[in-house]
């Protein structure tokens, strides 16, 4: 597997039926090591351990309802109040970051209503701040803190 532009991390892992599953800090629970997962894992112990999310405040692979169809969205970090703030859409790192990906994001923040959507294949990472309910929104040099979103 090549190396994600993340902090490296020790998994711990388990095989089933021919298959490698993870632990899933946030869930509780082993998942199957997909490379989307990989990416999603390290992600989620980026947010966690360099900036600060509580997991207690991080939902994983969370029933959105987008024009009554049921979707995912891979990661939604929540404040202190209960809000939703941060979608993060989370790609295998051979698929790459485009307008339909953001787009993908993008749709899963219409009942949400959020801050910041991110969008990572585990190489490249962009973190858009929304900017009111037009549409309008600026692309962050980076991720931003925990202590910055929990306001």
């Amino acid at each position: 597997m090549s190396q994600l532009n993340l902090p490296p991390v020790q998994f711990k892992t388990k095989q089933v039926n021919e298959k490698v599953q993870v632990f899933d800090e946030v869930r509780k629970k082993y998942v199957v090591l997909t490379p989307e997962e990989r990416v999603r894992q390290h992600f989620l112990h980026f947010l966690v351990k360099q900036q600060g999310y509580s997991p207690g405040l991080i939902a994983v692979e969370m029933l959105v309802k987008v024009n009554g169809l049921s979707q995912r969205a891979d990661i939604v970090l929540y404040n202190k109040k209960g809000k939703p703030s941060i979608i993060v859409e989370c790609k295998a790192p051979e698929v790459p970051i485009t307008r339909k990906t953001f787009n993908q994001a993008a749709r899963y923040n219409m009942p949400l209503d959020v801050d910041y959507l991110i969008v990572t294949n585990g190489m490249q990472h962009y973190c858009a701040q929304l900017q009111g309910k037009d549409g309008a929104y600026e692309l962050l040099k980076s991720i931003p803190m925990a202590k910055d979103v929990y306001l």
